[in-house]
């Protein structure tokens, strides 16, 4: 006999395949490997016991503050620790409870794990001279070859900017921003380069976004999340996939003293909002980026990468671009040049929190970190 303690991120489905378990054991089992940490804040008090009751009723626990049963405060916390298959069952017996509990139940649901898609690697390309990394930087004569690298080095996606959104970057008219996308979005068409990966524009003007998207480009990278009717209207008329990032402020302001009460649920509420508001103009495919960087402080961007399957709720896709951030600096006084390795780092861990696109400079860096995790994560025993 020989006995083995497993990783927990072995793929449950495969190892229970490896056992030989039908599929029905492997659909019902798989629910309860899974552990969740779920904490809830302000719960009123009565709602926190009919919680806890619930919860020891079917194997799982809640702790919250050992007077809670007293009833003493008008409000408490509580943590809750349950697989998937305890949220399922919690889920619809807290329903048709009182004091809170039917929207408790509601956010119980969904957060029940769903396996993130294949991890895609984004690749940046600046047209414009004041990006705040310069290697990013192409005039349109370089921008096919640095395009045609970044391809062979394992992009699946290329984002082409023609403004800086940098802290303290000033914009610039559509005009000029037309201008300096321009000639690399017909070279991309007339290299047909559609036929080798995804393009996307990262823009929030009109004028250049229809210009990229009727010429093939399939995503729009919206760092002010559809604030433009014209942009949420162009992008459902060509049913293009929208980026909605958060952002606090504008590029000029966001880093001007930034300040959340609780940057988890600010930018939950932001999302469900613009969420919202793209299908009412028609826009279905949906991207969330959580915006680090754009109007955070250190404490905020790490919060958001540490919680990061907070947001996979939604049922999107999750996009992360901390690449090269200034964060990396706060955290340990480097060089930009020197902020590969701590990229590695934040993407690589936001990829375990669910991101399943990481917006990059260094794609074939990146390629091989990532492909080097899948071949461990796909290995059983």
């Amino acid at each position: 006999m020989k006995i083995k303690k497993l990783s927990l991120k072995t793929d449950k489905e495969k190892i229970m395949e490896y056992i030989g378990v039908s599929r029905s054991g492997i659909k019902i089992m798989s629910k309860k490997i899974n552990v969740n940490l779920i904490l809830i804040k302000t719960l009123r008090t009565p709602a926190a016991n009919i919680l806890k009751q619930e919860a020891l009723s079917i194997g799982a626990e809640v702790a919250v503050e050992k007077d809670t049963i007293l009833c003493k405060d008008q409000n408490v916390d509580a943590l809750l620790i349950a697989n998937d298959r305890e949220l399922e069952i919690l889920s619809k017996k807290l329903k048709p409870q009182p004091f809170g509990l039917k929207e408790v139940a509601k956010a119980l649901n969904g957060f029940i794990y769903k396996s993130p898609p294949k991890t895609k690697i984004m690749g940046i390309i600046n047209a414009n001279s004041d990006s705040f990394y310069p290697k990013s930087r192409f005039s349109p004569k370089e921008a096919i070859a640095a395009i045609e690298k970044m391809i062979d080095d394992g992009a699946d996606i290329i984002d082409i900017g023609g403004v800086s959104s940098r802290p303290g970057s000033e914009s610039v008219s559509e005009a000029v921003e037309l201008e300096r996308v321009k000639d690399i979005i017909d070279a991309i068409e007339s290299h047909k380069l559609y036929e080798k990966a995804i393009f996307s524009l990262d823009s929030y003007n009109p004028k250049p976004i229809h210009y990229a998207l009727d010429r093939g480009f399939k995503i729009i990278n919206d760092i002010t999340a559809l604030s433009n009717d014209e942009v949420a209207k162009l992008s459902a008329s060509y049913q293009a996939t929208v980026v909605l990032m958060h952002m606090k402020g504008t590029p000029k302001t966001m880093q001007k003293n930034p300040y959340y009460e609780d940057v988890i649920d600010e930018v939950d509420h932001f999302f469900k909002e613009r969420i919202e508001r793209a299908k009412a103009f028609g826009v279905e495919d949906i991207i969330l980026d959580v915006g680090i960087g754009f109007g955070k402080r250190l404490k905020d961007n790490l919060v958001l990468l540490k919680h990061l399957s907070h947001f996979r709720h939604f049922g999107y896709e999750l996009l992360i671009g901390a690449s090269r951030k200034s964060l990396i600096d706060a955290v340990m006084p480097t060089q930009l040049e020197d902020r590969l390795p701590a990229t590695l780092a934040l993407h690589q861990r936001a990829v375990e929190e669910g991101a399943s696109i990481v917006r990059v400079h260094n794609v074939l860096e990146h390629k091989r970190a990532l492909s080097m995790i899948e071949a461990i994560d796909g290995v059983l025993v």
